[in-house]
């Protein structure tokens, strides 16, 4: 791709240090132009140096769940430059000035999980608490709560490394409750929410929510002919044909608050207009996020088979997005691998509209080029569930219990009002 205009305009010639291999095994390790620096939060990180490692671990000692440090690295030092730069693509999404705030933070309760959506016309994010999780306190016993801030706020403090409590975390009181919300997206300016349920008598659903007091909801669809859904995962509009897809997963009963349901784990799709709602796809052992790219012809969705609930892990299961492609009539084609993740399992995923795939994973952030190639990663030393871009260069992390802000070059995919 050509540079961008901010790498060519800079004149202070580029060092790179003495710790970087020279060859041109590795793109990442060689200078992107002449004249280009190295942004304050950004550190290279060279796959050659590990590629043959001098000890690898046992299985038992190493597996899924842990985390990597590249040789001559540690988890204060990836922690202290969070942008790591595997390849030349990733200049073109961080820009010459990346930040990364940690603006909120709890001590157990995963308030910060999933179903990040920007709403523009506030110019607030909306995203939800963690429904399965023991610490939330939510379960049989009560619903999941749904929250917002303001990103002026966060913008004000995008400068500094940890910003917590200078920006609101406010609840919102969704009316019906969305019970145990899990997906969201933007739609004809509402924000669609899969509601993963609870017990064996409150179905899972997708409900509409108007993103302005009095958040007034509606159940959209919550059965598929007479049959409960298990626990809708995650939702998401395709960008021109005006469907609504979602998944559809066992999660809500493997952590203990959805009564086992015997309907097949899949990917759905629903037409607002003509009420037709259809199975698509269901090619994963665990569908769980899934996203369009900014054209609309493939479908990502994230297969989190490995994690297994309350149940414990199999790391020898999916832990993989796929990549579906979309006919003209709105059904999929067969599935393909689009890239396995060596960390955690990828649970959301979007696109930036250079179609660049990112997902939430063990560590942080993973980013990939439309070819599947790790390009970078933004990096939080934690499990990152969901993510949000907030229009252009603005980046919202949900960490279970650390909420970031970043700021970047690149911009989120269109958010659609079909």
């Amino acid at each position: 791709m050509p540079p961008p205009t901010w790498l060519t305009s800079i004149l202070a010639p580029c060092v790179l240090g003495a710790a970087l291999l020279a060859g041109p095994l590795s793109k990442a390790r060689e200078p992107p132009l002449a004249g280009w620096d190295l942004p304050a939060q950004a550190q290279v990180i060279d796959q050659r140096a590990f590629n043959a490692l001098e000890r690898v671990e046992s299985q038992e000692a190493f597996d899924g769940s842990s985390l990597f440090y590249p040789p001559g690295t540690d988890a204060s030092s990836l922690k202290a430059r969070p942008y790591h730069v595997y390849h030349d693509d990733f200049y073109a999404v961080i820009g010459p000035e990346p930040t990364l705030t940690l603006i909120a933070a709890t001590e157990t309760d995963p308030l910060f999980h999933e179903a990040v959506v920007w709403y523009p016309p506030t110019d607030e994010v909306f995203f939800v608490q963690n429904a399965g999780a023991r610490a939330a306190g939510t379960g049989l016993a009560k619903s999941a709560i749904i929250q917002k801030i303001d990103l002026a706020q966060a913008d004000a403090a995008k400068h500094k490394a940890n910003a917590t409590g200078e920006v609101d975390v406010r609840v919102v009181p969704s009316q019906p409750q969305v019970i145990n919300p899990n997906g969201g997206t933007n739609w004809r300016g509402q924000i669609v929410f899969a509601g993963e349920g609870q017990g064996a008598d409150v179905p899972s659903a997708l409900y509409a929510m108007n993103p302005v007091a009095p958040y007034n909801t509606t159940v959209l669809v919550n059965n598929f002919f007479g049959r409960q859904f298990s626990s809708l995962n995650d939702v998401a509009v395709h960008p021109s044909n005006g469907w609504i897809y979602f998944t559809d997963v066992d999660y809500g009963h493997l952590q203990d608050f959805r009564a086992k349901v015997n309907i097949r784990r899949q990917v759905y799709r629903w037409h607002p207009d003509t009420g037709v709602i259809q199975a698509v796809a269901d090619y994963t052992l665990r569908p769980n996020g899934l996203t369009f790219s900014p054209d609309g012809k493939w479908l990502y969705v994230t297969d989190t088979g490995a994690a297994q609930g309350f149940t414990g892990v199999d790391w020898s299961a999916p832990a993989s997005i796929y990549r579906l492609p979309v006919n003209d009539d709105g059904t999929l084609g067969p599935n393909e691998l689009f890239t396995y993740v060596h960390v955690g399992v990828p649970d959301g995923v979007h696109c930036d509209t250079k179609g660049n795939v990112y997902s939430g994973v063990g560590d942080g952030l993973h980013v990939w080029n439309p070819a599947g190639t790790l390009i970078g990663k933004i990096y939080t030393g934690a499990v990152a569930a969901n993510f949000q871009f907030a229009g252009k260069g603005r980046i919202v992390i949900c960490c279970e219990t650390e909420l970031y802000y970043g700021t970047l070059a690149a911009e989120g995919a269109h958010i659609t009002d079909l």
